[in-house]
């Protein structure tokens, strides 16, 4: 077993590989098989430089790779550490929070989806533009957005993939990262969306592969299911405080998905409702997500999409939280060490080291060569995060900011913006590293849902009512964006650096409603409060006309009438204006054109398209008619989908 001591914040030495050669050759023919991949991709786009080839790949993806894409961009490394983390530390109960996906998953693909699809949109913020009009809702959820992806989903996933680095390699935890990020902005800079849901694809095959062959060794290792079960609240360290020996306890009801109002960890009414609050946020209104269903090359396919997605999200409950239960019986003096002096030599944290439960039996039970697969499991996770979450950024940034304050630049130009931005993120990325390295934390997952429940629900509440609701309208939706903030903020800050967690036995001397309001009931709350001050102020204030909500809301989405706007570009088809854009093109971008061999949009032979192919064309990407054929068959899974979960929430409640 590996030693404790040495100089890393996992408490191994820096230096020394546990690679096998075999591990070698694995790894290598993943980069191999990823790199083919994204370059093979990479030049399918670079042939046009269109913002919806860049942006959203044409819309021109199947429902498996796009299916494949959502799952793959969601399971980043922070969900391998952090599922199996809460599963050591409390049981199966964190695999609530997959199956709830499940059901969102359907209600992207039915509800929110045909208003995304029919207002003709790329970027979220500008679904709001468009909504609720103005400039100033648009701009304040860009910043935002960007700030929160930087601070939560990067630092998160970049965390997570330190961890495994530094347990498994032994390696430079800045060198790896370098490396990582720099092939993740490879494919992100060069083939847009593209080249991230083809890669995509590669991983998501990849990431189940490893993590089914994983399964089956800590299964075996173990003794079977039913072993796993019975000798789970058995596994307790050896050294333990005197004055904390129920800190070493294992929830009594660790197979249980809904527990009682009063749990500290998953409380029922949080789980059932809270918790579908920040799932609104994420698989609903995130740039991440929605870019890739609008990626699809129809409706039919947009909604096939989410559904495959739903199918694999009953995955993770047992890939990740499994193993990680498993790697708490075999290693109880480490993974689920609660002396904190202890705990800070096992991983670098006082507050526990159940975050090295996945490492820990990737490291010890794997053989020569799987090893080597979970490693790139674990790349790949982190890698598909990272440039989805790139890409993302790279569009909003080049949509709702750069082309706020430059309505009239070309798609070439905007193509070029957004892939200087990326360049940005990823040095972004890179000086918050030693922030991440010094970050510690007991259970990841619980950390990251927590942000997302004091930031999200006034996001959530304010896509939620501009989808389902005619009555909001920009003052209200802004007025509750803000005093969400502030809420939201004033709570995350009095939770994390004015009374910070206590450790286990010491005496927690926090307000009540800090310690006693649990992060998911708070979220439901700020959801709740924000839906009230948005429509309370938009009833005293002047209604959105209906003329100006054509195919922006769901009541609305099949309007097929003239939508008049404020904007005066919006509504129209801004590729007609695209040879007069290439006429006043400025000199850096044409020289920025060439070096990045971008053609205008719509060249075929010298020529641009005619109006009229364009205004087809226009027509195609924003229309929602369905085959008998596929409407049924998507119907038919949705709803077998919705029966397994309801299953296993049963089975497991």
């Amino acid at each position: 077993m590996a030693s404790v001591d040495g100089g890393s914040a996992s408490g191994l030495p820096t230096t020394g590989s546990l690679l096998h050669w075999a591990d070698v050759v694995v790894i290598t023919g993943y980069f191999v098989l990823v790199l083919t991949v994204g370059i093979w991709s990479s030049r399918q786009m670079s042939r046009s430089g269109s913002i919806s080839s860049y942006f959203l790949a044409g819309r021109s993806m199947n429902f498996g790779l796009v299916g494949a894409s959502l799952f793959a961009s969601n399971i980043g490394s922070g969900h391998f550490i952090g599922l199996a983390g809460s599963g050591a530390a409390s049981g199966i109960g964190i695999g609530a929070y997959e199956l709830n996906a499940c059901f969102i998953c359907l209600i992207l693909g039915w509800i929110f989806v045909p208003v995304y699809i029919a207002s003709g949109i790329y970027t979220m913020p500008e679904y709001l533009h468009r909504r609720y009009g103005g400039q100033r809702i648009r701009i304040y959820l860009s910043v935002l957005t960007l700030l929160l992806y930087v601070f939560t989903k990067i630092s998160a996933d970049l965390y997570a993939g330190a961890i495994f680095i530094e347990q498994s390699l032994r390696w430079d935890l800045y060198v790896s990262v370098v490396i990582l990020l720099v092939i993740a902005a490879v494919f992100t800079v060069t083939g847009g969306l593209n080249a991230v849901i083809w890669t995509d694809f590669v991983q998501c095959v990849i990431m189940l592969a490893g993590a089914f062959s994983l399964l089956v060794v800590v299964l075996v290792r173990v003794g079977g299911y039913k072993e796993l079960i019975e000798q789970f609240p058995l596994a307790k360290p050896k050294v333990v405080k005197a004055n904390a020996t129920h800190c070493s306890d294992v929830p009594k009801n660790f197979l249980h998905l809904l527990r009682g109002a009063d749990d500290p960890e998953l409380p029922w009414p949080g789980v059932l409702f809270g918790l579908s609050v920040s799932s609104i946020w994420y698989w609903c209104a995130d740039q991440v997500i929605v870019q890739r269903v609008l990626a699809s090359k129809n409706y039919s396919h947009a909604k096939a999409a989410c559904v495959v997605s739903g199918y694999l999200k009953l995955l993770p409950m047992f890939l990740m939280v499994l193993p990680g239960m498993a790697a708490r019986i075999l290693f109880p003096d480490e993974v689920g060490c609660v002396d904190p002096d202890i705990c800070e030599r096992v991983c670098g944290s006082r507050q526990g080291c159940t975050n090295i439960a996945y490492p820990k039996v990737v490291i010890e039970l794997m053989p020569a060569g799987l090893r080597g697969l979970m490693l790139a499991v674990m790349m790949a996770a982190l890698m598909s995060s990272l440039t989805s979450i790139f890409n993302s950024s790279s569009t909003i940034f080049t949509i709702d900011v750069w082309k706020t304050y430059r309505p009239k630049s070309s798609e070439a130009e905007l193509v070029i913006v957004g892939r200087i931005f990326t360049v940005g993120m990823i040095i972004v990325s890179l000086f918050w590293v030693p922030i991440i390295k010094a970050s510690k934390g007991s259970q990841l997952m619980h950390y990251i849902q927590s942000i997302t429940s004091y930031l999200a629900p006034p996001i959530a509440s304010t896509y939620f009512l501009g989808v389902m609701t005619q009555r909001a309208n920009e003052k209200g939706a802004f007025w509750g964006l803000v005093f969400g903030l502030v809420i939201g903020m004033t709570r995350f800050i009095l939770g994390f650096f004015v009374f910070p967690s206590v450790e286990c036995g010491e005496v927690d001397l926090r307000p009540s409603f800090i310690k006693d309001v649990h992060y998911l009931h708070f979220g439901l709350i700020l959801f709740v409060l924000c839906i009230a001050i948005t429509m309370t102020i938009s009833y005293f204030t002047d209604p959105v006309s209906q003329h100006r909500l054509y195919r922006l809301t769901y009541a609305l989405r099949n309007n097929v009438q003239e939508r008049l706007s404020s904007d005066a570009v919006d509504g129209k088809i801004e590729l007609e204006f695209e040879a007069e854009r290439a006429k006043n093109e400025p000199q850096l971008i044409r020289s920025l054109k060439k070096v990045c061999c971008i053609a205008p949009t719509g060249m075929d032979d010298g020529s641009l398209m005619s109006l009229a192919e364009i205004q087809i064309r226009e027509k195609q990407m924003i229309s929602l008619n369905e085959t008998p054929w596929m409407r049924t068959s998507t119907t038919v899974a949705s709803l077998v989908l919705a029966g397994i979960t309801i299953f296993l929430w049963g089975f497991y409640a």
